[in-house]
């Protein structure tokens, strides 16, 4: 049985849900709240961070080491490619994705989506416990100060992170100018990575929440800023998620 902890809305935890759908895996999901998931994550692992993936009463941890487990335990529809070029390619996309993407867009997003409660916790509390979004109503304005202050989110961070974006995009846009994905011919964790990190800007249907129409609109403004170069992230989406 492969059992998934995670945040609904992490970015982190799409990239190995994305891994899971794509080798037809049945999995089930443990929807955690922001703070209290230490409670389980103890349990599991000596890291608080999710996803954590457990598998046969083995906990694997980070989405990297997720995504190589799964190739090794499930060869079926593999995402590591085979040639040994190749296979360093995705790894360094996919380091690229975590560190100069996933953060960024964290720090873009709650930076405004934190000031919005109305927003988030039905995004933290999405498919939980039902006694969820009351209590994350209760402390949310204590939760909300914490994640800021734990993330180091402000509007310096956020402007920073904003401009690595552009930059990582930028980066992006160059590669896929004469070819459909990052690393070679095929779909690849590299793409994977990129997508599911970047997918919070583009509001997927397939990522798994309900998300608003439209988000407040300084947020709204840094995703135009980047639409043009974002069109790989619904493609992708649209044809293999």
């Amino acid at each position: 049985m492969l059992t998934l902890y995670q945040f609904p809305i992490s970015h982190y935890c799409e990239k190995v849900r994305w891994s899971l759908d794509h080798k037809s895996l049945n999995y089930q999901i443990k929807n955690l709240l922001p703070g209290l998931h230490t409670l389980t994550t103890k349990k599991l692992s000596q890291s608080s961070s999710l996803p954590i993936l457990v598998h046969d009463g083995k906990a694997i941890q980070n989405s990297s080491d997720i995504l190589t487990y799964l190739d090794t335990q499930f060869p079926q529809n593999p995402l590591t490619p085979e040639d040994e070029t190749l296979k360093q390619e995705a790894a360094d996309w996919e380091k690229f994705a975590d560190e100069q993407i996933g953060i960024a867009v964290r720090v873009v997003c709650y930076h405004v989506l934190l000031d919005h409660p109305e927003i988030v916790i039905p995004f933290f509390a999405h498919n939980g416990h039902w006694y969820g979004s009351y209590l994350l109503k209760a402390i949310s304005p204590k939760l909300l100060l914490v994640m800021r202050k734990g993330m180091n989110i402000n509007a310096e961070t956020a402007e920073t992170a904003n401009k690595q974006l552009g930059f990582a995009l930028d980066k992006i846009h160059s590669r896929l100018q004469d070819q459909p994905f990052l690393v070679g011919e095929q779909f690849t964790r590299a793409d994977i990575a990129v997508a599911s990190l970047l997918a919070p800007l583009c509001k997927p249907v397939k990522y798994g929440l309900e998300w608003p129409k439209h988000f407040p609109e300084s947020l709204e403004a840094v995703i135009r800023q980047h639409s043009e170069k974002l069109a790989w992230v619904d493609r992708l989406y649209a044809e293999y998620r």
